[in-house]
């Protein structure tokens, strides 16, 4: 239990960005995932048994292929990119590495998934500690000393930006409701629902537009799957006919309000820009002009390279502007997919595609629609963000694929009932 609460509180302190030492690219979240990774090798070399799962085999071939990728991109960077930055690509080569290892050692033992699952608490009970300290400082409640809370008027807490924050905001909100609609006591259940409410209100806080996004897409998806679910149970009940009701009946009454729907698209418009960044106005669309602007270069950096990539690191100039710090220089896309592409080529995303595809089927078969749509949240936030180096990710992806693996024969039984 020691060490499932100590990697827990990695995982949530490696958002705290702000609180990393002095003058080092490390923080208390990175010391504490670096002495849990330091723990559990020892216990492998002392003895300890490996797991030979399927989860294990296709993380272990994933990092095999992927750190392929990225070599053979790296020479290629190294010969040919001009904007090549070697600080750049260390810290990716580490962050990768500290990835790998957290990624593997947690789905090598042989019980995996209650390990798993038992840090899954740690990290939304933690999360959520810490999610009310961060609000309980950028509200005065508690000093802040060195800490500075908000972005001009978008809350980010510990963390750098508010866009790092949202993404662990996106990830804790599902992951609280697979704990809750898998918990065998009413306790369980009742304290992963309450447990989802809190990153729901402060990625809210953070305006990210991301957040929104891939919060409204995967609700729409959990809210698709657990329909499905309530009409494979056995039985012809109420609850089955009333939903074939709502099915057949959905498509005439769609037709028949749409009159009505056209003459609210003004203010449903209205109401959808309140919740985006800045209203939907100058903010918003100066950070898609920009996003398409380094997306364009990105693709072109990656077809420069024969779509073999460029190695770790960023890749596209850095846009020019008023701005006396905007200068030439090594840029994110600001895209997983695109960042990735510039880094390890088309086979480099064809085998993070492999990996999260063949996750969420797994999930789907298994009927975790949380986690299915956990992976969903993740996956549409990484659309706009570059996320392979956050802990929490390859720890969703982890835990969905250790559960996924272990449990999906008998886990439609009782999920979510």
């Amino acid at each position: 239990m020691i060490r499932n609460a100590l990697l827990g509180a990695g995982l949530v302190l490696s958002s705290a960005s702000q609180l990393r030492l002095p003058g080092l690219p490390i923080g208390l979240g990175e010391l504490c995932l670096a002495l849990w990774i330091g723990l559990s090798a020892t216990r492998f070399l002392a003895g300890y048994p490996m797991a030979a799962s399927s989860a294990l085999t296709r993380l272990s071939a994933f990092w095999a292929v992927f750190a392929l990728t990225l070599s053979i991109g790296a020479c290629i960077g190294l010969l040919f990119d001009p904007l090549i930055d070697i600080g750049a690509m260390v810290h990716d080569s580490t962050a990768y590495l500290l990835m790998a290892c957290v990624t593997i050692l947690s789905i090598a033992e042989p019980d995996s998934d209650d390990r798993l699952r038992q840090t899954a608490w740690f990290v939304i009970v933690f999360g959520n500690i810490g999610l009310a300290l961060q609000i309980a400082i950028g509200w005065g409640l508690l000093p802040q000393g060195s800490l500075d809370p908000w972005y001009w008027d978008r809350f980010r807490g510990w963390s750098e930006n508010p866009n790092q924050a949202a993404l662990y905001c996106a990830v804790f909100g599902p992951l609280a409701l697979h704990l809750a609609m898998s918990a065998e006591t009413g306790f369980g259940r009742f304290s992963g629902f309450a447990l989802a409410v809190l990153p729901v209100v402060f990625g809210r806080l953070t305006k990210s537009d991301a957040f929104l996004g891939a919060t409204v897409i995967s609700t729409t998806f959990l809210i698709g799957l657990r329909l499905r679910t309530w009409l494979a149970m056995p039985g012809y009940s109420m609850r089955y006919i009333a939903a074939v009701l709502f099915i057949l009946a959905a498509p005439p009454t769609t037709i028949a309000l749409l009159p009505y729907g056209i003459a609210a698209a003004d203010e449903a418009e209205d109401f959808a820009k309140s919740l985006a960044k800045d209203k939907g106005g100058d903010g918003t669309v100066a950070t898609a002009n920009l996003r398409f602007l380094l997306w364009q270069q990105a693709l072109l950096k990656g077809l420069g390279s024969a779509s073999l990539g460029l190695g770790p690191g960023p890749h596209s100039e850095r846009p020019t502007g008023p701005n006396p710090q905007n200068l030439p220089g090594p840029f994110e896309a600001h895209s997983t997919p695109l960042d990735l592409y510039t880094q390890g080529g088309v086979l480099g995303l064809a085998t993070l595609g492999w990996l999260v595809g063949s996750t969420l089927l797994l999930t789907l078969h298994a009927r975790f629609d949380a986690l299915s749509a956990l992976i969903c949240s993740v996956a549409v936030f990484s659309i706009s963000h570059f996320i392979l180096r956050h802990p929490i990710f390859w720890f969703a992806l982890a835990l969905c694929l250790a559960e996924g693996c272990t449990r999906r024969p008998t886990a439609s039984a009782h999920y979510g009932r």
